[in-house]
């Protein structure tokens, strides 16, 4: 039996959250360590995160998923879910997870704070402006688009070529028509014309720098190292040498404090910062997971999209820059996107097709696989939805069984903490087996191309990565200029394990065209543009927007 139907928001509207001072005393949270948004959502102090130095590291599990389709995975659904069966089971845990973009939001995702009985509330704000991270993230990046163009108007001491301008700016929302723009028309007085473009804010290094920094003083580092361009001798500039580094930090030195809020059946959550997967790093911040560990036993996190893209991440990007060490990694997966994997058209889902799953198993298999390459066993969390058969549930478990995987169905959508204590005992199992033996997948000192080569031939399984070598000398530049210990962030589609979105499943046999490099010197890792994946979305023919709008109450509608 499952409860009655209820959409997502109806179900947020009628949980009574609990004031937030309660919600940080469950962690040890003392409310002068609380900066209030209200009752029901928080930002914790700085000098309190600092004072936790001396705790010791609670358990990192990290929630990903098989490749995603149309049919849906739960991926955040889970994490909360799986938050709430931990504590449901006696143990102390809580979520990490990142803020939603208004882009995908208004655009063709809707929201992004967990569905059903396992989400995080307040929902509405959360999805909207939340408490302004993403605006203080697309300020700072802004300021120092129009910093450096100050610059050039005034004398350019530091010599920048107006060609060799690196930065762009960013929103927080999709425009196609902003990706490739000339700034600067209409006569000496606005400046000096240059082409220019927009990213959205998610792919943004300042959001990378923002989501990686250790503290306030490292976010001020990475800041003054962002290479802004060249000069006409193609030495780098960097923004601190424009006195950039010190304003940026100032606009986002509030929005680096964790935000806390709660779960449906109030348990602590952490929801700070945002970055996309397919085309940025797709974690939450270091801040908050570091913090999260000192305050708790278990620290349930995700990565954005599927293991080839957010999980990679999560390990050879903050892991590695971090110093974290995951204990445990939740695979989910649908029996409806296993079909989709399998064949099977998005109208014909509702039947039992054991076929389909079983073929679709094809790219489970292929992400646990590459799960254990980081040296971290996985547990299937199969988010089960209500035309799922007990056999096509049956032909998961068995054949994840047969490659020594424990596979297990979670009910957290209908149920919340009741329908995933099942999936929470399996996962401190798997914890206390003592298993894991956390490794990155290429060295530091692994050239860039090589390490571009690894990522996509051991993860991707791609044959060949395609480079031409306009490519291949800016990467022995980056190298020449001492940044070739970096890791590498792919961005690509997030459909298939390769560059085109139509192969479902686990293709084999293609190659992966790199179009585009950038060094990302705060952020400390190089950016690599796979296929036709674009740092700017744009929106698609009926957007979300259009069904978004306020009742005759007040209230938001369309959003969720």
């Amino acid at each position: 039996m499952t409860k009655d139907y209820k959409s997502d928001i109806e179900i947020a509207r009628e949980a009574k959250a609990k004031p937030i001072g309660q919600i940080a005393e469950k962690i040890g949270i003392p409310d002068s360590a609380l900066i209030r948004y209200g009752d029901d959502k928080a930002k914790v102090s700085l000098e309190y995160i600092e004072s936790l130095e001396g705790n010791k590291d609670g358990k990192l599990i990290l929630v990903t998923a098989i490749t995603p389709t149309p049919a849906g995975e739960g991926k955040t659904t889970t994490t909360v879910g799986l938050g709430d069966g931990l504590n449901k089971i006696g143990k102390k845990a809580m979520i990490c997870i990142r803020e939603p973009s208004l882009g995908p939001c208004f655009g063709m995702k809707g929201g992004a704070a967990g569905g059903g009985y396992a989400q995080v509330i307040p929902m509405e704000d959360i999805n909207l402006h939340f408490t302004g991270d993403f605006h203080a993230i697309t300020s700072a990046n802004n300021l120092l688009a129009a910093m450096i163009d100050n610059h050039n108007y005034w004398g350019n001491s530091k010599d920048l070529d107006s060609r060799r301008i690196t930065w762009r700016r960013v929103m927080d929302m999709n425009d196609r028509s902003l990706r490739q723009i000339t700034t600067s028309l209409g006569g000496v007085a606005n400046g000096f014309p240059r082409e220019g473009g927009f990213d959205i804010t998610p792919a943004s290094e300042v959001m990378a720098i923002f989501c990686l920094a250790s503290s306030l003083a490292d976010l001020r580092r990475r800041l003054g190292s962002i290479t802004i361009g060249q000069t006409r001798n193609r030495k780098n500039v960097y923004a601190s040498e424009i006195k950039a580094d010190g304003p940026m930090t100032v606009l986002l030195k509030d929005a680096l404090q964790p935000n806390l809020v709660q779960t449906l059946e109030h348990n602590p959550a952490f929801i700070h910062g945002g970055p996309f997967a397919n085309i940025a790093h797709g974690c939450n911040t270091v801040m908050a997971t570091k913090a999260a560990l000192k305050m708790t036993d278990y620290v349930v996190t995700e990565a954005g999209f599927g293991a080839d893209l957010g999980a990679e991440k999560f390990f050879d990007i903050k892991c590695r820059k971090a110093g974290l060490k995951p204990d445990c990694v939740v695979l989910v997966a649908t029996v409806r996107a296993l079909k989709m994997h399998g064949g099977i058209g998005k109208d014909d889902l509702a039947s039992e097709n054991l076929g389909a799953v079983e073929k679709g198993l094809e790219n489970l298999e292929r992400h646990a696989e590459n799960i254990r390459k980081f040296g971290v066993e996985a547990v299937v969390g199969i988010n089960r939805f209500p035309t799922d058969t007990d056999d096509e549930i049956a032909v998961i478990v068995n054949a994840c069984s047969k490659v020594g995987i424990k596979a297990v169905e979670s009910y957290h959508w209908a149920h919340g903490s009741d329908g995933s204590v099942d999936l929470a005992r399996a996962v401190v199992k798997t914890i206390d087996e003592g298993k894991a033996d956390f490794r990155v997948l290429y060295p530091d000192n692994l050239n860039l191309l090589k390490k571009i080569e690894v990522v996509a031939k051991e993860i991707y399984r791609a044959n060949e990565v395609i480079v031409d070598q306009k490519i291949k000398n800016q990467l022995i530049d980056f190298e020449k200029d001492g940044f070739g210990h970096l890791p590498v962030c792919m961005a690509k589609t997030q459909y298939s394990f390769s560059t085109d979105p139509a192969l479902k499943g686990s293709p084999t046999g293609y190659n992966v065209p790199i179009r585009e490099v950038r060094i990302s010197s705060g952020a400390e890792f190089i950016l690599v543009v796979c296929g036709a994946i674009m740092t700017m979305p744009g929106l698609p023919r009926v957007p979300a927007a259009e069904a978004i709008e306020l009742d005759k109450n007040g209230l938001v509608q369309g959003l969720f």
